[in-house]
């Protein structure tokens, strides 16, 4: 009996001792819910590279998983919780509900949403104005379409998803005003089979130009692209450089710079200094940018080019003002 009672009067100092010495801390734990899998090249790559660098950067312990149905959101939310994270990313506008409800009972860990608008004490979320890059690229599809029509393809029908196609359609009519935009949502993000009958779809229309923002469904689109590249179509990636998945039909990508966004964010929650709000990303930070082929882009006329660096000019000057969804 007397011998536990050392036992346990030792290990109450030894706790004691621990969170006296000046520089001990408890592990700094992030982790990460993507909608799709990593293996996407896009939205979900990206936030796993930004979840690697935080782990290589900050010497954090990660953890991801990747979400099967939006049921499962808080469920996972609460596991981090509960398990002591301090920051958990919802990649994806369609976290912020259970970021929202789970931060009420969990003050102490910070949830982040990559898209949205919602804030709390600690519920804060990251937008990136895709829009201002998606813009140039409706520019540039209007400007070399032969036959006045082009494309959009997305997976699930989200505010974050439709504000980049109506700033790609408004940068289409700002060219030509007569340009059809033809728009298909396949409702899934990881179905390539159904994008790429949509992309099939569309150039059937006529579209010559697509621009597809659908996560690892996108690969369907550009193999439709790749499949009619002798009729000179061309499509457009999203998120990420995706300029080398088809090299030879992947005009240019609007690109987030991902990893870089997150890892600032995680710096500020470890370092105590991260204040919830909406923290926003354009053409302006560097972290959202237009990345050309450079296979091809000679084939895109000067007087195209000029335009679309003329106006990206405008917009990080402030001069122009893109149109975003109200979200």
């Amino acid at each position: 009996m007397k011998s536990c009672f050392r036992i346990g009067i030792l290990s109450l100092t030894l706790v004691g001792l621990c969170q006296s010495i000046p520089g001990f801390s408890k592990p700094f734990k992030v982790g990460l819910l993507t909608p799709g899998p990593i293996s996407d090249n896009g939205w979900n790559a990206g936030a796993y590279e930004g979840l690697q660098a935080i782990a290589k950067e900050l010497g954090a312990q990660v953890s991801h998983v990747q979400v099967k149905s939006p049921a499962e959101h808080e469920e996972h939310f609460r596991s981090y919780a509960e398990d002591g994270y301090q920051l958990v990313f919802g990649h994806g506008f369609e976290f912020q509900d259970a970021a929202r409800r789970v931060g009420r009972d969990f003050p102490d860990t910070f949830f982040v949403t990559t898209s949205g608008n919602t804030v709390t004490r600690n519920v804060g979320a990251i937008v990136f104005e895709l829009e201002e890059a998606t813009y140039l690229l409706g520019m540039m599809a209007a400007g070399m379409s032969h036959s006045g029509k082009v494309g959009l393809v997305g997976g699930v029908e989200i505010p974050s998803v439709e504000s980049t196609f109506l700033a790609f359609e408004d940068g289409a009519t700002a060219v030509d005003p007569e340009c059809r935009v033809l728009r298909t949502y396949i409702g899934d993000w990881v179905d390539s089979a159904k994008a790429r009958s949509a992309a099939l779809a569309q150039i059937s229309q006529g579209a010559d130009f697509i621009f597809q923002n659908a996560d690892a469904a996108g690969a369907g689109v550009f193999q439709a692209v790749s499949e009619n590249r002798d009729k000179g179509i061309y499509a457009f990636g999203s998120n990420r450089d995706q300029n080398n998945e088809a090299p030879e039909v992947i005009l240019a990508s609007a690109v987030i710079d991902i990893p870089k966004a997150l890892l600032a964010v995680a710096t500020e929650v470890k370092n105590s200094t991260y204040r919830p709000g909406v923290t926003r990303f354009s053409l302006r930070s560097g972290i959202v940018s237009l990345v050309l082929n450079p296979r091809l882009e000679s084939r895109i006329p000067k007087k195209v080019l000029d335009e679309i660096r003329e106006n990206k000019r405008s917009i990080v000057e402030g001069r122009l003002k893109v149109p975003r969804g109200d979200f």
